[in-house]
């Protein structure tokens, strides 16, 4: 049977080329893609993520004619990706740049903004949200295959109006943008340790949240 296997950052370099074709027996695992000769030479010492058909997969995980398996060196929020808690007003101009990229068709972006009170004052386990954040992003964009991914919060008073969080993700193709950009906030939403508490006409009170995932 043939797989797809899809090469990024230091691999696509050594290769030449984005992508190869790989024969394998009937019944292999992403282990057997491992150990086979063109990606073993190509892979050399580098530690892999794996994903197979878009979702991340262990070394075991079986293998049928046609799937696309992803071969994804170590990224940890360098290039690419940038994530941030800050306590200043945040811009999503800005934060388009920093994804711009030449290989890049689309720049999508999304900003969540205070809405129906007064204020919202948001309160953060600031370095961990950080790093919460930017594995957040540095996951979308192995993901989704985006050139770049980049998330800013913040925190203390945001008045009416005015952004509390803003995402930016740049692909390809508009599918790949949306997508990671989609997912990030979402992620954000669900997982990083930020609290909003809503003032409005002298009264406030803490917004109810759920346990991070």
């Amino acid at each position: 049977m043939v797989v797809h296997v899809r090469l990024f950052a230091t691999l696509r370099e050594r290769a030449g080329a984005d992508a190869l074709e790989l024969e394998l027996p009937d019944g292999a695992r992403v282990a057997d893609a491992l150990a086979a000769p063109a990606v073993r030479d190509l892979a050399g010492d580098l530690s892999l993520v794996l994903a197979v058909n878009r979702e991340y997969a262990a070394p075991d995980a079986p293998l049928s004619a046609g799937d696309e398996l992803a071969l994804i060196p170590p990224v940890s929020g360098g290039a690419g990706v940038h994530a941030a808690v800050v306590e200043t007003p945040l811009s999503l101009e800005a934060l388009a740049a920093r994804v711009s990229d030449p290989r890049a068709g689309a720049i999508v972006t999304f900003q969540g903004v205070t809405r129906e009170v007064q204020r919202l004052d948001y309160e953060a386990y600031a370095e961990m949200a950080r790093e919460r954040l930017e594995a957040i992003a540095t996951e979308a964009v192995a993901r989704h295959g985006l050139c770049a991914a980049a998330v800013e919060h913040r925190v203390g008073a945001v008045p009416l109006s005015e952004p509390s969080v803003v995402v930016a993700a740049s692909a390809p193709h508009r599918g790949e943008a949306f997508a990671g950009a989609r997912e990030i906030i979402d992620r954000v939403k669900a997982g990083a340790p930020i609290w909003k508490r809503e003032v409005d006409s002298g009264a406030a009170s803490w917004v109810e949240g759920s346990p991070p995932t």
